[in-house]
């Protein structure tokens, strides 16, 4: 589910594998392997994501819609630290 959710999220922004990869710092195939579900983004990679994937305050919304259920806390935590705007 992550795959094809990071997935959508990222065309639906129009970034491509190569932009996202920059914005997080990270090379393409790592973005193409979570694309394929053949790896995970750490903790702190899934913050980031949300963070470049949120179409404006919609943070949670797109943290919501890619993140585990279990990994949510993790995203409200960062945010009440300021990490997240």
């Amino acid at each position: 589910m992550l795959a094809e959710n990071l997935k959508a999220l990222r065309k639906a922004k129009g970034l491509s594998q190569e932009e996202l990869a920059a914005r997080l710092h990270v090379v393409r195939q790592t973005v193409s392997k979570w694309e394929k579900g053949r790896s995970v983004p750490d903790a702190d990679l899934l913050i980031r994501l949300a963070e470049e994937l949120a179409h404006g305050g919609d943070l949670l919304v797109a943290g919501s819609f890619f993140l585990a259920a279990e990994l949510r806390p993790l995203l409200l935590l960062a945010m009440r630290e300021g990490r997240l705007s």
